[in-house]
Parts: structure tokens; C-alpha cells; sequence
């Protein structure tokens, strides 16, 4: 259990005690409430522990939003470093560029790998490429330039600065969390150990083992008082800093979001283009195009994020302000 103080009184006298009148014989005694813990800070970020206060209610409760899943960190598949979640969504999208970059040698070489209902779609078009023995050269033509190009450039090279801007930024919140959290840990102690000075003091005085005056418990009182008010200075900015990396984390998780959706119904029209110029070039082969045409026409963003977060969430239980 932790200590805690009441902080009207303890701030006149943070270790609640008071010189007790000349002639008493009751030694002046700490008031210390046991308070039950309620949250817990793990990786510099605080968390609620399990039952305590009131139930988090999803941000985006009728959708498998990032922004509800990822707020904990985890142990790379090594077991030796933490990854938090925001890097589990960077690779995800870094995973689907290098997709996008795979369908387009694919289709000029034949050859790449694929997941998810748009898998589907790609596996069969693949395979509907390998049953086939020649191409017409204006199906070969149309398709590098309609198909083929357009996948090696959407986004280019800014896609990747775009996301390390992303990661970078989260970081630098993450550092400067740590940061903070450090400086109410060093204030806690200096709290503790003001506290101790004056109930030391105060005692001596009481049972006259020293000749500390009266100005002496004055003097430790105020400084008793000042680490105190340190102590709540440090814990709000640790909050302030706490909430800027949670509305960043909300807001970058939800653009991430929207950049995978654009990706996949990019990448959906143009594998579809592939099947109309399949059409109007090879009229003879209809049977090999059906089935991609009816697997991308079940190509489901939606429904791809639902399954990859139930694989790979991190924690849904978002951060809460720490407690003095």
C-alpha cells in the first residue's frame, strides 16, 4: 500500500504534525492514511489496474479502430526489448507498402505474396496469370502502364518519410513522458525525506534529547511544505504530457487508418483494371477473370483491420492521469 496525505493539511504541515504544547508527554505521531492503489504505471505510462474506477468505454465502439488497441506496449517476438503499439501499426503500414510494391513486380514477374480478403483477389489473379501460356501484346502494354506503373508510384518515396515523421513524433512524446515520470519519482523522495527530517526534529525537541528551537521545526516545516508543492507541480506536468502523447496517439492511429483504406481501394481499382483489360483483350479466356472479378468485388478494409487487430492488439485500456 502507499501513503498518501490530505493535502490541506499537509501542505501547511505536509507530514501532519504540529509541536505539541510545552509539558506534554504524548510523542507527536505521523498521520498516515493507507489508501487502496487503484492505477499502476508500467513503461512510464499510467494505466488503471484491472476493477478499479470507472469502465473505459471504446473511442470508436462500433468500429475495430487503432486508436482503441494499441495503447500498452509489448516484447518483440525475442523477448528482449519493449515495442509499444504505435510501432505495431507502423510496421503494419510499412508491411503494406512492400505489398504494393510486390503486386507490381508480380505482375512483371510473377512472383509475391500476399494475406486478407484482397489476398484472395490477388492469389487468384495470379493464378489466372500462371494458367496462361501468352499474352497479347496490347494486354502486356496496357498493363504496364495502366496497372503495373500506377502500383510502384502511388505515394512513392514521401509515404515512408511521412511515416517515420510519425514515428519520430510519437518517440519524442514517449521520451519526454519518461522524462517526467523521472522528475515525480526524484520529487516523491525529497517529499519522503523532508517529512522524516521534520518528524525527527519535532520529536528531539518533545522528549528534549537536542536543543532544536522552535525556529528550527519552523524552518523544516517550509521546506517539508516546498517538496510538496514540487511533488504536485511534477505529477501535473507528467499529466499534461501524458494527455498530449494520448490525444497524438488518437489522432496519428486514426490517420494511419484512413492512409490503409485509400491504399487497399487503390490498389482494389487497379487490380480490377486488370480485369477489364483481360476483357477487351482476351475475349476467349472469360472463365479466368470471373473469379477475380467476384473475389475483389468482396475486397473489405473494414473487415481486413478487424482481423489483423485481433491478432496483434497491444491493450485497449487507455492511460489515466497519476495520482499525487
Amino acid at each position: 500500500m502507499e501513503a498518501s496525505f490530505d493535502t490541506e493539511e499537509s501542505f501547511d504541515d505536509p507530514s501532519c504534525l504540529a509541536p505539541q504544547p510545552p509539558g506534554s508527554v504524548s510523542p507527536a505521531k505521523r498521520q498516515i492514511k493507507e489508501v487502496k492503489e487503484t492505477k499502476i504505471t508500467i513503461n512510464c505510462v499510467t494505466f488503471p489496474l484491472p476493477g478499479e474506477g470507472p469502465e473505459q468505454q471504446l473511442l470508436k465502439p462500433d468500429e475495430w479502430s487503432y486508436c482503441d488497441y494499441f495503447w500498452t506496449d509489448r516484447k518483440d517476438p525475442q523477448g528482449t526489448t519493449l515495442v509499444t503499439g504505435f510501432e505495431v501499426l507502423l510496421q503494419k503500414q510499412l508491411k503494406g507498402k512492400q505489398l504494393q510494391k510486390e503486386m507490381a513486380e508480380f505482375i512483371h514477374e510473377r512472383a509475391c505474396q500476399i494475406f486478407s480478403t484482397l489476398g484472395e483477389a490477388w492469389t487468384q489473379l495470379k493464378k489466372s496469370l500462371h494458367d496462361e501460356a501468352e499474352v497479347h501484346l496490347k494486354f502486356s502494354n496496357k498493363l504496364h502502364t495502366e496497372v503495373e506503373k500506377p502500383l510502384l508510384t502511388f505515394r512513392g518515396d514521401n509515404f515512408k518519410k511521412d511515416l517515420k515523421k510519425y514515428d519520430h513524433h510519437i518517440a519524442d512524446l514517449r521520451k519526454q513522458l519518461a522524462s517526467r515520470y523521472a522528475s515525480v519519482e526524484k520529487a516523491r523522495k525529497a517529499l519522503a525525506d523532508r517529512q522524516k527530517d521534520l518528524e525527527v526534529k519535532t520529536q528531539q525537541l518533545e522528549i528534549k534529547l537536542s536543543n532544536k528551537t522552535e525556529e528550527d521545526i519552523k524552518k523544516a516545516r517550509r521546506k517539508s511544505t516546498q517538496a510538496g508543492d514540487d511533488l504536485m507541480r511534477c505529477v501535473d506536468l507528467y499529466n499534461q504530457t501524458q494527455s498530449k502523447w494520448f490525444e497524438e496517439m488518437v489522432t496519428t492511429s486514426m490517420e494511419l487508418e484512413k492512409l490503409e483504406v485509400e491504399r487497399i481501394e487503390w490498389i482494389q481499382q487497379h487490380l480490377r483494371q486488370y480485369t477489364t483489360l483481360r476483357h477487351e483483350t482476351d475475349m476467349f479466356n472469360q472463365s479466368m477473370v470471373e473469379p477475380v472479378d467476384q473475389l475483389l468485388q468482396n475486397v473489405d478494409p473494414a473487415k481486413d483491420r478487424e482481423l489483423w487487430v485481433k491478432e496483434n492488439k497491444t491493450g485497449d485500456v487507455r492511460p489515466v492521469d497519476m495520482d499525487i
